[in-house]
């Protein structure tokens, strides 16, 4: 049995908390808002972000994050990308010598073009950083449907720590040492999700979502390689994976706040709507911003911030895509000789 602390009570962390307890180990879940940890300690249950998921009562709840963090064998830091600076931060003064950190967000923050696991080295550079990442809402993972994920980090020992405290025989857990990879497939997939979402808001079909997915996931696969991360990666579960059921699930909220685009919607009454954070909103400009720092062409990224950000019309967006030069679909797969024969 381990001690493990979640910091961040929403639908993810929670989640996770739940398969923590069910794996045996000691839990507590921390929230910054007492009113959401009083709510959880009433109810054993996030009856906002995660309905019909009980929280057995060997759960802490607390809103002392020194009390969190403090004394226990791994944290697994659960906030919304957007907040994980700060609270990596706040965190710093209680964390002890090699704490193992596994970050579960997906994110890329938009002024520095860091990925999480950078940005909670840099504020906490006491610890070591792992990561948990692949396509795996929590409304599912709640709900003990079978999941698989990938733990990632800079050692073998850290990431197959992670893999034996989260694995059981619902939720499996696969170990790699491409951490890059793992964050960018995590984050970049949910601003392809949120062009998926505006197809379908504009009310195209499958042909149209089966293009978005293998386009997008060309274009992830492009910046992921310039980066040094590693295809196989971007090809796997928390790539391709991750940005399969994050195009294609009714639970995916960037999905949901593309398709109230597509209908018309601007971003801010989209995320309003959606009533839960956005991240491929917030990860949106980051991508642009890398794409242009490596020099990788990346069209479906682009016109997401067109429109996200320069009021561009969504189904003119999608005609661009389509009216683009013709091209190869594969620089890599070459003719047999030189006349193409």
């Amino acid at each position: 049995m381990a001690k493990v602390s979640v910091i961040g009570a929403g639908s993810w962390g929670t989640a996770l908390a739940s398969v923590l307890d069910f794996n045996g180990h000691e839990v507590t879940i921390w929230s910054v808002l007492e009113e959401e940890i009083e709510m959880l300690k009433e109810k054993r249950e996030h009856v906002a972000k995660l309905p019909g998921v009980k929280l057995s009562n060997m759960i802490n709840l607390t809103a002392s994050l020194e009390d969190a963090v403090r004394n226990k064998d791994l944290l697994v830091l659960a906030v919304p990308s957007v907040f994980t600076r700060s609270t990596a931060g706040n965190m710093r003064p209680f964390v002890k010598d090699g704490q193992l950190v596994v970050n579960v967000a997906k994110g890329i923050e938009d002024k520095t073009l860091m990925v999480l696991s950078d940005i909670i080295k840099e504020e906490i550079p006491q610890a070591r950083v792992a990561v948990l990442s692949g396509p795996s809402h929590a409304e599912e993972v709640g709900q003990k449907l079978p999941t698989t994920c990938v733990a990632g980090a800079d050692t073998r020992e850290a990431a197959e720590y992670v893999q034996n405290i989260f694995m059981n025989d619902v939720f499996r857990v696969y170990t790699s040492p491409d951490m890059l990879g793992i964050e960018l497939g995590g984050a970049l997939k949910n601003v392809i999700a949120l062009a998926a979402g505006m197809a379908d808001g504009l009310g195209y079909g499958d042909n149209t979502k089966a293009a978005l997915i293998t386009r997008g996931i060309a274009e992830i696969g492009r910046l992921a390689l310039a980066m040094g991360a590693k295809y196989e990666t971007i090809s796997g579960l928390t790539g391709i994976g991750d940005l399969i059921v994050t195009c294609a699930s009714r639970h995916s909220r960037n999905r949901k706040a593309g398709m109230l685009i597509g209908q018309g919607k601007t971003m801010e009454e989209a995320m309003k709507e959606v009533q839960m954070v956005v991240e491929g909103v917030y990860s949106a400009k980051a991508a642009w911003g890398l794409s242009e720092k490596y020099q990788v062409s990346m069209p479906i990224i682009e016109q997401v911030n067109l429109v996200l950000f320069h009021e561009k019309p969504v189904k003119e967006a999608v005609q661009e895509l389509m009216l683009r030069d013709r091209k190869a679909e594969n620089d890599l797969v070459r003719w047999e000789n030189a006349l193409g024969l």
